[in-house]
């Protein structure tokens, strides 16, 4: 037998079907007779603190990244009603929690340090020389009047 579904985060990082909790309910907004019967509205819940499926590193990050995003608790919660049907809003929010996540564990770019060029420095003051004789000639001389 298979093990678990597993959603690819990373090329690194997978995390298992069995780790978020979906929740169905009613949509809002205008609809009719069908938003009012049916529960296509998704929310879907993943526990970020506690996960197994992270490595310290990884989890720190996300807790970092998504702390805005998070419960007390560290349970991230995405919500999809964009379509009528529940499990288009299922396929939806499951899209936005993998994007969401790899977004949180992207590794940032070290920043290299690099000094601007002679040719720059020089444009930056001549700049300044300008900008500095403008000004001066707008000054008001005195004892003409």
């Amino acid at each position: 037998m298979a093990g678990p579904a597993l959603l690819p985060i990373t090329a690194t990082v997978s995390v298992p079907l069995s780790e978020l909790r979906f929740q169905a309910s009613r949509s809002g907004g205008p609809g009719g007779q069908h938003v009012n019967t049916s529960s296509t509205r998704v929310e879907l819940w993943w526990d970020a603190a506690h996960s197994p499926s992270l490595t310290p590193e990884e989890r720190a990050r996300v807790l970092a990244r998504l702390g805005t995003r998070l419960t007390e608790d560290g349970q991230l919660r995405l919500v999809s009603a964009a379509t009528r049907s529940q499990a288009q809003n299922r396929a939806g929010a499951i899209e936005r929690f993998q994007a969401v996540l790899a977004q949180a564990l992207a590794v940032p770019k070290r920043r290299k340090a690099t000094k601007p060029s002679r040719g720059v420095k020089e444009r930056r003051l001549q700049e300044k020389r300008q900008r500095s004789e403008r000004k001066r000639e707008r000054r008001h001389r005195g004892g003409d009047e």
